[in-house]
């Protein structure tokens, strides 16, 4: 299935691939309408516009994200003008079986889009040196790894605030506090030793970074 806003490029996109012998069973234009489609039709890979309505910023990509959470498994190719860092990474981050973003105007060989459509919709995955070569240069920042999210329960996590307190403050339970921290733990490869207090070392990262 196709989800692009651009009507003329997504007709182009099915004919290309109909005339490799590869069925389009939707085409959607915006985000709500991928994940309704991948419900429906359960394809075996979905190729993504990054923006999309109503915001034309990242609407495309944060579907694909919330496509691979709700239906394991999806394969998704990112097809885009734009490396969309933090949910690149985070797509990306989300299992490497299955993933390819390539930037629209660097597809240059129909064959070499074909390939990268199958070997994608296989569990494969197909990464543009481009949006490597970029990620690569941002992740040398070690909070670029982080959501918003997670980097607003650090943010408060340095200013001393217990769990209940980051839970009150950002109306959300405990536990739910606990998984983001959980998270930033693991992103910042903090693992649990006797000798340090992983708490404060997730804390000193964020000051000396941020």
């Amino acid at each position: 299935m196709i989800a692009e806003d651009s009507v003329l490029l997504r007709a182009g996109v099915e004919r290309l691939l109909a005339d490799e012998g590869i069925e389009t069973v939707a085409a959607v234009g915006d985000g709500p309408g991928l994940l309704t489609a991948l419900d429906e039709h359960r394809p075996d890979l979905a190729i993504v516009d990054v923006r999309m309505p109503p915001t034309f910023r990242d609407e495309g990509l944060r579907a694909a994200l919330e496509a691979r959470k709700r239906f394991p498994g999806t394969s998704v190719l990112v097809l885009s003008q734009y490396v969309e860092e933090h949910y690149a990474i985070e797509l990306i981050g989300s299992g490497a079986a299955g993933v390819g973003y390539l930037l629209k105007e660097r597809v240059a060989d129909v064959a070499d889009f074909v390939d990268a459509v199958q070997r994608v919709a296989d569990g494969g995955t197909s990464i543009d040196p481009e949006v490597i070569s970029q990620l690569l240069g941002r992740r040398r920042n070690p909070l670029d790894a982080l959501t918003p999210r997670e980097l607003e329960v650090l943010g408060l996590m340095a200013e001393g605030r217990s769990n209940t307190a980051i839970a009150r403050g950002l109306v959300v339970s405990d536990g739910a506090v606990e998984k983001h921290i959980g998270n930033i733990f693991a992103k910042l490869n903090l693992e649990p030793t006797s000798d340090e207090h992983r708490r404060v070392r997730a804390v000193l990262t964020y000051l000396s970074h941020s």
